[in-house]
């Protein structure tokens, strides 16, 4: 990083306006009608005064984020120049809201797009959105860990070769698990045949910044990118970034963002971007660096207790695990005979620690810059004292997360279609009209328009028996199921 950039990042434009406005104590006839907290005392003793008291809304001294003209503009070009973007826009939606106007400023009704299925359900309600068909490219799963892994070269060069008429191809960087596929060669693949390349960068926000770990869309030059700045990036829950390349029209994706979100942009969250860029931007290789050592030791004393398995870079074969996520804390379970979820939920209610997510093999502890050696102690003995308390024989599990799906119509059609509700046991062979997903992670065993199969009851019923959080389905207890009449 340049000097000039350098002295440029530590400017955090939207905090110093915050700051400004809170001291010239302006009189509010505006909305929210907490009225800076006075109009809610419980509220304000539960956040703080500080909280409550920049929790306001758009005015010209602050901007506007659906047409920004000073200090968010300001913010998102000191964005785009931390990310290596050509423009970065602040969302307040997540980045659901993020992926959903990736897909959406490049799909319209009936174009194709190249994508792996195990992609989050943002991405496929982005496609019963705007009537999208999806050509999935069907990732291989590892044997042992029964998890999927990237997109092969090969498979997406068939597909784009397939559907030449397809507008994009999008990627997952990293994967849940942290798994990477060769995204500079995707890149290079899509833009040849004049597609467009979308990342899914929820679980990526320090590859930015981060020494040693996996590259960047927006330096593997993909047209644009979803990043999740609250994940590992350190802002407020449901703050993210929406990245684009320099052949993205910037003008048309703020319209397109400006159809679903919000026009009244929380402070909180945007001024927690702003921050948390600059602090990345300063301090990020630091910050990683100190993260994946954190990691490298975790799995390195895991894997000493013997019966789990923490994996990493070992599992790279340059294709479908082109690269992997060092920070990431991804144990496989099913050797000591317990579903991941069954672990996780042992660490909550017995250990009183809570982790990231655990599904029927595997768990995920998510570190970041907030982590420390002693929380990671504790972890580990926990994991300990479960394998010689809890152990089981494990024969019978299910052994694999993946269940490839048979895909009958487009996602769109499915889920407005008329619908009847069945009893879970008797959709077999049923197009399904709804989502049904462990969350999280949030990736859809059945999405709408894909057939109802054996194996997919019974992974259902294992999830559901296991503890998994069922989520999608119109049925809060998953006991019927919404198939095509």
């Amino acid at each position: 990083m340049s000097k000039q950039a350098a002295i440029s990042q530590q400017r955090a434009p939207i905090y110093e306006a915050l700051q400004r406005f809170r001291e010239m104590r302006v009189v509010p006839f505006d909305v929210p009608g907490h009225k800076r907290g006075r109009g809610n005392p419980e509220l304000t003793a539960f956040l703080g005064k500080q909280c409550v008291g920049v929790d306001v809304n758009s005015m010209k001294p602050l901007d506007n984020l659906c047409h920004p003209v000073s200090v968010i503009r300001e913010a998102e070009e000191l964005a785009a120049e931390a990310f290596g973007a050509a423009h970065a826009f602040l969302m307040v939606g997540g980045t659901t809201s993020a992926v959903q106007s990736m897909v959406l400023t490049v799909c319209k009704r009936g174009d194709k797009i190249i994508l792996p299925r195990n992609v989050h359900k943002s991405v496929i309600n982005a496609l019963v959105l705007c009537g999208a068909i999806p050509v999935y490219v069907n990732p291989e799963v590892d044997a042992r860990l029964g998890i999927s892994l990237g997109m092969q070269r090969q498979q997406v060069a068939r597909a784009i070769e397939e559907n030449p008429d397809a507008v994009a191809v999008l990627v997952n960087n990293p994967t849940y698990y942290g798994i990477c596929s060769d995204l500079r060669a995707i890149v290079c693949m899509a833009h040849d045949a004049g597609m467009r390349c979308l990342a899914d960068e929820a679980h990526g926000t320090h590859f930015y910044f981060g020494h040693g770990l996996p590259v960047s869309a927006m330096a593997a030059g993909a047209d644009m990118a979803a990043v999740s700045m609250h994940k590992s990036g350190g802002s407020l829950t449901q703050s993210s970034f929406l990245l684009t390349g320099p052949d993205v029209h910037a003008g048309y994706v703020r319209q397109i963002i400006n159809l679903t979100q919000t026009t009244s942009g929380s402070y909180l969250l945007m001024s927690s971007l702003d921050i948390s860029r600059r602090h990345l931007a300063l301090h990020g290789r630091e910050i990683f660096h100190k993260v994946v050592d954190m990691a490298d030791y975790a799995r390195q004393e895991i894997n000493a207790i013997g019966g789990y398995y923490a994996f990493g870079r070992e599992l790279m074969n340059g294709d479908s695990v082109f690269d992997f996520d060092s920070t990431k804390l991804s144990v496989h379970t099913r050797d000591i005979g317990l579903a991941g979820i069954e672990v996780y939920d042992l660490l909550r209610d017995e250990y009183d620690i809570q982790i990231e997510f655990g599904d029927i093999g595997n768990i995920l502890a998510y570190l970041s810059m907030g982590d420390r050696i002693q929380e990671l102690e504790r972890l580990v003995s926990a994991l300990a004292e479960i394998r010689r308390h809890h152990q089981k024989d494990p024969a019978g599990m299910l052994t694999q997360e993946y269940v490839e799906p048979e895909v009958v119509m487009s996602p769109q059609d499915a889920f407005y279609a008329d619908k009847v509700s069945l009893p879970l046991a008797q959709s077999e062979g049923r197009v399904c009209s709804e989502f049904v997903m462990c969350y999280p992670p949030g990736i859809p065993i059945l999405a709408p328009g894909e057939r109802i199969t054996a194996e997919i009851l019974e992974h259902i019923c294992y999830a559901k028996e296991k503890g998994c959080s069922m989520t999608g389905s119109e049925d809060p207890d998953l006991q019927h199921i919404n198939v095509l009449a």
